[in-house]
């Protein structure tokens, strides 16, 4: 018995390196590639847990996986917005470490009798029943081991060995058995040395890099996109077309930051000379298309930065309350996109979608006519039902508790939007929500000298936020207005390379102090082809009715006409990192008015993501 325990023991290491090449003997015959794996994954820390690094910053979200027919909007936690700078996942290849175990070599349907490790497979799953394999029935051996799988089979062997010394089990283990280990013992003494020092060598490296990287909790996400467009078409209320060709840039570096794993903080940096198309003269002070139907939704933020000036995009910090809940809370750019599910994850990705900024989703819901600061959540009842919700304040002025000489400043006393939605998710391909939104803007002017006014700085004053007919966005010029949107969108992935959507916006606004009410309306019909002529391409369309006031009690700010924006579409991916998109649109009865020409926007946005 005394001699038994102490042959087994003695072959105890022997086994294990049998062990470890019959479950992955080409790859250690092969000086262990297996090194390259193990320095892929170096190269990709540190790095923020991936559910916390998953769609927030626009456009969602939503770019890698286009070509798959994605669950729908409520399987994802709590949230998914459009999100302006893509995060960008590593993906790596993980094998299934669900090993199930095997009484025949022959179960394993890879493994060949011509192998040259079939006898060593064929002795440990038979004679010592140490061998599992994958549930596909198959054995993988020449892919490298990892770490898990090494301790399954270490574990199965040990269990096995405890086995034999307790039964005394002598016939098992065979002298000729013992020789054969000590040979491969010896034969593989070189590549053990080797593999010895590798691992020796990488504990180092790992050291460096964790002593040298950029941050534990932080993942930095860069974006960079050029712009060759030009309009053609008389701007509105002359005859001349006075754009010339032009090239514009934007450059975002955004940094993900997560305390606990499940939480995330976004800090956004952005720099732009990319100027508004719709505004009433450029820089040098030539008159422009006239019209905020043909504006882009990269348009820099003129309120905060000068042409080219680095300015702090976004600041607001995302954090789960409970099991089912989300919470934000935001002091710079916290708008409902950010918050609240648009469906429209396609056609509406800054990235690799539409370049308008109508074409993006319903404007009277998701754009408050200013950049947000507050608090908002997101609460899932079940995979079909989800409740988002927020309240959010100009923050401009929201950070001043004095106001100027008409608007109180602060959280209460400032423009405003609270938001309500709620969407329903009947099946995995179809979604389907029903907003509301309550929106306040008090007088923005200030008096000036000589009994002047001049506009406050601050609140963009703009209903359909920067979209639609100049009547839609100030049905009431300056004057104090409140309004009452409704919205409902809807989604429906009719197949994996086909998806069509649309939503339609009803607002009634109100002329605070009198009696005066303006109704307001827009719709869009959007179709996106995923994968049109290669995997990751996308192709896109959009057809709707930009906002327009349909009736006023104030006469001159009526739209008597009906604008309509036709737009198409096709990014080209070259790789995970470049895409190029050609974009081409056209606005019918612009400002809706028959008296004005056509006007065409063209563009060709490459976009860089790193």
């Amino acid at each position: 018995m005394k001699k038994i325990f102490g042959n087994l023991l003695l072959t105890l290491p022997t086994f294990v390196v049998l062990l470890l090449l019959a479950t992955s003997a080409k790859t250690l015959a092969q000086e262990v590639p297996a090194q390259k794996e193990v320095e892929t994954s170096l190269t990709k820390l540190p790095s923020v847990n991936k559910t916390v690094l998953e769609a927030n910053l626009t456009a969602s979200a939503t770019t890698e996986t286009q070509t798959e027919s994605k669950p729908s909007v409520m399987e994802t936690t709590p949230l998914s917005p459009i999100a302006q700078v893509p995060v960008i996942q590593p993906t790596t290849s993980t094998p299934n470490s669900d090993l199930g175990q095997v009484t025949s070599v022959s179960q394993l349907s890879d493994v060949q009798p011509t192998d040259w490790a079939f006898q060593a497979l064929q002795s440990l799953v038979e004679r010592y029943g140490v061998i599992a394999g994958y549930p596909d029935g198959t054995f993988k051996g020449n892919r490298a081991l990892t770490r898990y799988e090494f301790a399954a089979g270490l574990n199965a062997a040990l269990d096995r060995l405890n086995e034999l010394i307790a039964t005394s089990t002598a016939d098992l283990v065979k002298r000729e058995d013992l020789n054969t280990l000590q040979k491969l013992q010896e034969q593989f003494s070189a590549e053990l040395a080797t593999l010895r020092g590798r691992v020796d060598s990488l504990e180092a490296r790992s050291a460096k890099l964790e002593a040298t990287q950029f941050s534990t909790t932080t993942k930095l996400q860069g974006l960079a996109q050029f712009f060759l467009a030009d309009t053609f078409g008389n701007r509105v209320g002359t005859n001349r077309d006075n754009t010339n060709t032009f090239l514009g840039y934007r450059a975002t570096l955004a940094l993900q930051t997560s305390f606990t794993g499940k939480d995330q903080l976004t800090t956004s940096l952005t720099a732009s000379n990319f100027v508004a198309l719709g505004g009433a003269t450029s820089v040098g002070g030539t008159p422009l298309t006239g019209t905020n139907q043909t504006r882009f939704n990269t348009e820099r933020s003129t309120g905060y930065a000068a042409d080219s000036n680095l300015y702090l995009d976004r600041l607001f910090y995302r954090f789960p309350f409970g099991k089912n809940t989300t919470v934000w809370v935001g002091a710079r750019a916290l708008q409902p996109v950010t918050f609240a599910p648009t469906l429209n994850p396609l056609v509406g990705n800054a990235q690799t979608g539409t370049l308008s900024r109508f074409g993006l989703f319903n404007p009277v819901i998701y754009r408050p006519g200013f950049d947000g600061a507050g608090l908002a959540f997101a609460h899932k009842f079940s995979n079909q039902l989800q409740f988002n919700a927020g309240y959010i304040v100009d923050d401009a002025l929201g950070s001043n508790p004095g106001g100027n000489a008409t608007n109180a400043g602060g959280l209460f006393g400032n423009a405003y939007e609270a938001l309500a939605q709620l969407t329903f998710t009947p099946s995995r391909s179809l979604d389907i929500s029903f907003a509301y939104a309550r929106k306040y803007f008090p007088t923005p002017v200030s008096p000036g000298p000589n009994g002047t006014v001049v506009v406050a700085p601050g609140s963009g004053y703009n209903i359909t936020g920067g979209t639609g007919t100049a009547n839609a966005a100030r049905p009431f010029a300056l004057a104090p207005t409140s309004s009452d949107n409704f919205g409902v969108q809807v989604n429906w992935k009719a197949s994996r390379a086909f998806h069509i959507g649309g939503w339609f916006g009803y607002t009634q606004a109100h002329q605070e102090g009198t009696s005066n009410d303006a109704t307001i309306i827009n719709a869009a019909l959007t179709l996106a082809l995923p994968d049109l002529g290669k995997k990751g391409n996308l192709a896109g369309f959009v057809f709707g009715i930009p906002p327009k006031v349909t009736s006023n009690d104030v006469a001159a700010r009526r739209d008597n006409d009906t604008s309509f924006h036709i737009e198409g579409f096709y990014t080209y991916r070259f790789n995970d990192n470049i895409s190029v998109t050609p974009t081409l649109f056209v606005i019918t009865n612009p400002e809706a008015n028959a008296n004005n020409d056509l006007i065409w926007v063209g563009a060709l946005r490459t976009t860089f993501t790193f």
